[in-house]
Order: C-alpha cells, then sequence, then structure tokens
C-alpha cells in the first residue's frame, strides 16, 4: 500500500516558503514546466538535475504548497497549485513565470550569441 503523500491545505502556504521555494532556477524551471504541460510524471525533470537531487527539488516545492504529487501505480505526478496558490497570493505565480520565460529566454539568446561567435571564429572549411 502507498504511503499518503502529505501536502500543506491551502491557508497553510506561506509566502516565504514559496518565494524560498522559487528562489532556486532548477526549481522554477520544474514550475515553468508543468505550467505549459499541466501534469508530467516525475521522471520527465531527469534532465534538470541527478535524481536524488530532483527528489530534494521536488519535495521542497510540495511541501512549500506549489506543487500536487500523486501516485499512479509505480508512477508519481506533479501538477501546480494554480488556483490555491492564486486565491492565496493572486499574480504571484504569474508573476514569477513571466520572469522565468524571461531569465530562461535571456539565457537561450547568450548561448546563441555565444554560438554565432564561436561559428564566427571557427568558420567551416
Amino acid at each position: 500500500m502507498v504511503k499518503p503523500i502529505a501536502h500543506p491545505d491551502a491557508d497553510q502556504i506561506e509566502l516565504s516558503a514559496v518565494l524560498d521555494a522559487l528562489s532556486d532556477p532548477i526549481r522554477r524551471e520544474i514550475v515553468l514546466r508543468l505550467s505549459e504541460a499541466g501534469e508530467l510524471r516525475c521522471g520527465a525533470f531527469g534532465d534538470t538535475s541527478s535524481k536524488t537531487n530532483l527528489t530534494y527539488h521536488l519535495a521542497r516545492l510540495r511541501e512549500a504548497g506549489i506543487l500536487r504529487i500523486r501516485c499512479e501505480g509505480a508512477c508519481r505526478w506533479s501538477s501546480l497549485r494554480t488556483d490555491e496558490l492564486d486565491g492565496r497570493f493572486p499574480g504571484l505565480l504569474r508573476a514569477v513565470l513571466d520572469a522565468a520565460r524571461l531569465e530562461g529566454g535571456a539565457r537561450l539568446g547568450e548561448a546563441l550569441v555565444a554560438r554565432d561567435v564561436s561559428d564566427e571564429a571557427n568558420p567551416p572549411r
């Protein structure tokens, strides 16, 4: 029998815990992916971190009240608690997601510029 996973009630979600959990770039990436996909298997984030580290990050997001984790067979599924977060802190999640998208776009732009500079320095023969 699977042990139930504890989640804070909506009225127990604290702003400081949410902000602390969202201060980490790996956790912001997880939240951003979930905002776009709706629900994902916990294993879908394997490219963001090692399995042990990923377990830690998912637990931090769950304990802060940002994620809901449910078990289905051997899989664990993650989803954002968007309605509960918006009810408790209106606009916060959207602001964080918008900033994460801008931050991610800036990193992508930097990577593309670096690649272009590298390509110019090493033209094909």
